[in-house]
């Protein structure tokens, strides 16, 4: 029996190139992204992992290459109507500080027109969804919440309208360890529960072994390998992947060497 062709890519990078002067900030990116992936693109500062992640949703253009949403070429979409069928979360939440919280997840659905009922319900069932309760949040304003409080603030404005993919720029790097952890959990099952796409760029190569279902490593704008958390555990590509993965290996043993020090005295 034939097999059912694989259902096309939601994301796709064909060729792709991002020059900015003399610089080039990606080359040749050819990357494809399955509805319902969690996809993580990983790197040290100035790969072009944040670049590969603008031009999703045409905040930064490709020099040259297609990128592909949904099959269709990203360069014929309105922009505007792109980036709100597309939720963004950065490492900076920037909310508005004059709104309220609820005020704030209503953003994109009052944009979009809906109509004010809908938008209530919306807000209050996306504050449940992230662990912040409307009775107790919903009038608060930005500067009453702690770090990690705005930050599920900011990601519930970023699901408001509804997107199919979502776009995370380093979200958790300006938390705490405990609040980055939880909430970075919390996001995961948030991706599992609502069948979203999640891209997340990030440095932390514990946090994409965590949450990704793929990874892709970047370095000098370029693709150094693509697979899953196991596959690039059990083969990396080069010794530029294995100092990455080796990174968490290193801190956890000198965790242990301390943590038995510390039981021998």
């Amino acid at each position: 029996m034939a097999h059912a062709p694989a259902a096309a890519p939601i994301i796709a990078f064909q060729e792709v190139a991002k020059v900015y002067g003399d610089t080039a900030a990606v080359r040749g990116l050819n990357l494809t992204i399955a509805t319902g992936e969690f996809y993580v693109l990983i790197g040290p500062s100035g790969c072009g992992k944040s670049t590969t992640l603008h031009m999703v949703n045409r905040l930064s253009e490709p020099s040259s290459g297609r990128i592909l949403i949904d099959g269709a070429d990203a360069s014929t979409l309105n922009p505007v109507g792109l980036r709100r069928e597309i939720g963004f979360v950065f490492q900076a939440v920037g909310l508005f500080p004059h709104l309220t919280v609820g005020e704030n997840v209503a953003i994109a659905p009052r944009l979009l027109g809906w109509p004010p009922a809908d938008i209530v319900t919306r807000v209050a069932e996306l504050l449940e969804i992230v662990r912040l309760p409307p009775q107790a949040y919903l009038h608060r304003m930005p500067a009453e919440l702690s770090g990690g409080q705005q930050q599920r603030v900011g990601l519930a404005r970023a699901l408001a309208a509804r997107p199919r993919i979502m776009l995370m720029d380093e979200p958790f790097a300006a938390l705490d360890p405990l609040t980055r952890d939880d909430l970075a959990a919390d996001y995961r099952a948030i991706h599992d529960r609502l069948g979203l796409t999640t891209v997340l760029v990030t440095h932390d190569m514990t946090e994409a072994f965590l949450l990704a279902d793929r990874i892709t490593v970047m370095h000098s704008g370029e693709v150094v390998q693509t697979g899953s958390p196991q596959e690039l555990l059990n083969a990396p590509a080069d010794d530029f992947v294995r100092s990455l993965i080796d990174t968490p290996r290193r801190r956890a043993k000198r965790l242990a060497e301390l943590m038995h020090v510390g039981a021998g005295t």
